[in-house]
């Protein structure tokens, strides 16, 4: 007893020191109900075997299906600010394409053709697009982030990490599961999921949906309408095949439906000096409110967001619609020769169509449509198998192929009136794989772990650019490649074919200090594959450009103590970055700007830690934190200026990597009127950062964000139902979330969300 009280106090002295001071964690890996012993047991596949994540030589993070709830999260947007050193972001245009960002380490380009290097996976299928990758978050079992390169057993495009999504699969048992939320800005979701025995022990089938709708937050000074609405349906369907105990395939399907408003721009040219610039509180003809001011007041300083948020569009649809297709086929059999073996065949589609006013102001500027479709096809077939009790093994092979088709159909009436220029891009890709994993116990705690893949990879591209004219004077809106009636002036294509071979390993040691403390080193090396530029000004700028490679050093403790009541995860690294693929302005030697290309033009250092801590100080009290510094920085890097001098930019942070970032929170559960009632606080904090701009001028600095989230919920004992209320952005802050500075032209903003509220109704029966 007196070793109980002591543990107890000496916990809530240890959290207390960790949660005041600021750099905690968000929302627990381990949210989940902890049994009075201690804390849960998680268990997560991040090396691709089912293990407790205190026993992974890595640093991950597990977000457990409650977690994803309380964050009132529809997309993996929403876990932004949550996860030490990930960063989660869309661009100011092109919101259906994501930027992930881990460690520094990340591709802020919105087309295809960029490639990414983090890896975002969903029940074992990489997701190769960006566009379409912010899954949407229902009915997810867990989300686990691995920070650092992960190319050995998830292959190319992987020096960042992965973000491994796993949805919830039938159960086998009869269950219907679902909820309803009701909030400000005319939020409504509906998500339900019905679990259904088809043949006892054998059969299993299961079906979910969700439908979520809201209003824009932005309103137009054209006609006071909405901008931005959200308007989001997903299907799924499980067939689960158990005929013996060592047999297990699980074939799944989805199909998602986007139906939204289109991207909302905002414009932040700062006076006369750009080409597109309307003064605050112009009106004109048919215009209901009167311009808006500009949230950036100088080039010399960041833009700052207003307390309402104000855009316009006044040209072409309110446009952003976009179709997934997916299908999974997963098995998995065990205890054959050949060890336990499995299979994952993934398949997906899409469509997307959307309209962009990017001037953001009432009249002639610039407008974009944009029209893609993509497919692809992947085949993992891989092996684990335990050689001795002293050697595990893992083996396998991996091939992808993938295909899209791409263009922006731009109207340039800002240059000239009935300007229109396509830039049309067609890239074909496949990529093959070997790669090996063992793990070898040399003693009962010490345990020693080597990897290696190979990977073969080849990319077609064909891109262009077509200049059409119509001579009527007004530039046509047109949602196809090709003409509309207007008159082509001329255009070119350039095509390009390549491959590239490489060969990336991982080394690692642990060492289990006792069964509750384990330590571990390691290094990988990674690669991002090289390509294609599409986006063209002139034919000599689609490359190719080379794959970067990427070492990491990695070293950390994962330990829990005083009767597991308090887990300290810590993760120190340091990266070599070498070979970096920059996008940069094409100069002609007569300084003339025509174009964009991405050379292998830099090298980076990347230092810094990430520290997660969970506490239970008293039954029914969950702490957690997390804090991580990031200390990211080109080592060489001559920038080539849109003026077309050359800018020695060592020394200048990447993008996208805040120094500092911080999360604190609290779950408390008790008793109350023949129920349980249950609160919880979220607090994150993301440091200054660049996102959409390399040379860091203060224009384009994101500032320091600070969000709290909240809900109280209460369920009846039998725990069937639950009714909850909750915010998000409790504080109301608002803040600017992209910033894209185009010298001359014009400055494109975009804000993060306002406060949300609102209730949801839970049931499980």
């Amino acid at each position: 007893m007196v070793s109980s009280l002591y543990h107890r106090a000496a916990l809530c002295a240890i959290a207390g020191c960790i949660v005041t001071a600021g750099p905690v964690r968000a929302q627990d890996t381990a949210a989940a109900e902890a049994p009075k012993e201690g804390l849960q047991e998680i268990v997560v596949t991040a090396q691709k075997r089912s293990e407790n994540i205190q026993s992974v030589p890595i640093a991950v993070t597990a977000v457990t299906g409650e977690a994803i709830e309380n964050l009132k999260a529809v997309d993996l947007k929403g876990l932004q600010g949550t996860i030490p050193n990930l960063q989660i972001n869309n661009f100011t245009n092109t919101p259906n394409s994501a930027v992930f960002t881990i460690r520094g380490i990340g591709v802020v380009e919105p087309d295809p053709f960029a490639g990414n290097t983090v890896s975002i996976v969903q029940d074992g299928v990489p997701q190769y697009f960006s566009m379409g990758a912010l899954l949407d978050l229902f009915d997810v079992d867990r989300v686990e982030v691995l920070r650092g390169p992960q190319g050995t057993l998830f292959g190319a495009n992987t020096t960042g990490g992965v973000v491994n999504v796993m949805t919830r699969q039938p159960t086998g048992t009869f269950g219907v599961r679902g909820e309803a939320t009701y909030g400000n800005w005319g939020r409504m979701d509906i998500k339900v999921a019905v679990d259904a025995p088809l043949i006892d022990g054998i059969l299993a089938g299961k079906i979910s949906a969700m439908h979520t709708q809201r209003d824009g937050f932005y309103t137009n000074i054209v006609d006071g309408s909405d901008m931005g609405s959200r308007n989001v349906t997903v299907l799924r369907a499980y067939l689960r095949y158990t005929p013996t105990d060592d047999v297990d395939v699980t074939l799944s399907g989805e199909y998602g439906r986007s139906r939204n408003g289109a991207p909302v721009i905002v414009n932040g040219s700062t006076g006369p000096g750009y080409a597109i610039f309307v003064p605050a509180g112009t009106m004109t003809t048919g215009q209901v409110l009167p311009m808006y001011a500009s949230p950036c007041a100088s080039d010399t300083a960041p833009c700052r967001a207003p307390s309402k948020y104000y855009s316009a569009r006044d040209f072409g649809p309110d446009l952003s619609n976009m179709d997934n297709y997916r299908a999974t086929l997963t098995a998995n059999v065990s205890n054959t020769a050949l060890g336990d073996i499995t299979a994952i065949t993934g398949y997906k589609s899409f469509h997307l169509e959307e309209f962009t006013d990017n001037d953001a102001v009432v009249g002639l500027g610039i407008d974009t449509f944009r029209g893609t479709r993509g497919w692809q096809f992947s085949q993992e077939l891989r092996t684990a198998a335990d050689l001795t009790d002293a050697i595990k093994f893992q083996a396998g092979g991996f091939y992808m192929k993938t295909h899209y088709d791409h263009f922006n159909s731009v109207r340039l009436e800002a240059f000239a009136p009935g300007l229109r220029q396509n830039l049309p891009q067609d890239q074909d890709n496949w990529s093959g794989s070997l790669f090996a994993q063992t793990y070898v116990d040399l003693t009962d705690q010490l345990r020693v772990q080597a990897g290696i893949r190979y990977t073969h990879e080849t990319t077609e591209m064909v891109a262009g650019t077509d200049n059409y004219f119509n001579p009527n004077g007004i530039g046509l809106y047109c949602p196809h490649e090709g003409s509309c009636g207007d008159v082509l002036l001329g255009g070119f294509r350039a095509r390009g074919k390549q491959s590239w071979d490489n060969v990336g390993w991982k080394l690692g040691i642990d060492y289990k200090i006792t069964p509750e403390t384990l330590i571990y080193a390691s290094w990988a090396r990674g690669f991002k594959s090289g390509g294609f530029v599409g986006r063209l000004g002139q034919a000599s700028d689609i490359g190719p450009f080379n794959p970067e490679k990427v070492d990491t050093f990695e070293a950390g403790v994962k330990t829990d103590l005083l009767d597991r009541r308090l887990r300290l995860n810590l993760a120190g690294f340091y990266t070599n970055y070498r070979d970096m693929q920059v996008a940069q302005n094409y100069i002609l030697p007569d300084g003339t700007t025509i174009g964009t290309s991405i050379f292998n033009a830099a090298k980076a250092e990347i230092k810094g830690f990430e520290l997660e801590a969970t506490a239970l100080p008293v039954d029914g009290l969950t702490l957690t934190g997390s804090l991580a510094y990031l200390d990211a920085k080109y080592k060489t890097f001559d920038f080539l200026d849109p003026s077309g001098a050359v800018v020695d930019l060592s020394g200048r942070p990447l993008q996208n990597s805040p120094k500092w970032s911080a999360s604190a929170g609290a779950t408390y559960e008790t008793a109350v009127g023949g129920g349980k009632a249950r609160a919880n606080v979220l607090y994150t904090y993301t440091d200054t950062k660049l996102l959409q701009g390399l040379q860091g001028q203060p224009l384009v600095r994101i500032q320091p964000t600070h969000f709290v989230n909240a809900t109280l919920g209460w369920s009846p004992d039998d725990g069937r139902w639950t009714l909850e209320a909750w915010v998000r952005n409790l504080a109301n802050n608002h803040y600017v979330e992209a910033v894209t500075n185009n010298p001359g032209l014009f400055n494109q903003v975009s804000y993060t969300s306002p406060r949300e509220y609102g209730v949801t109704f839970k049931f499980d029966l």
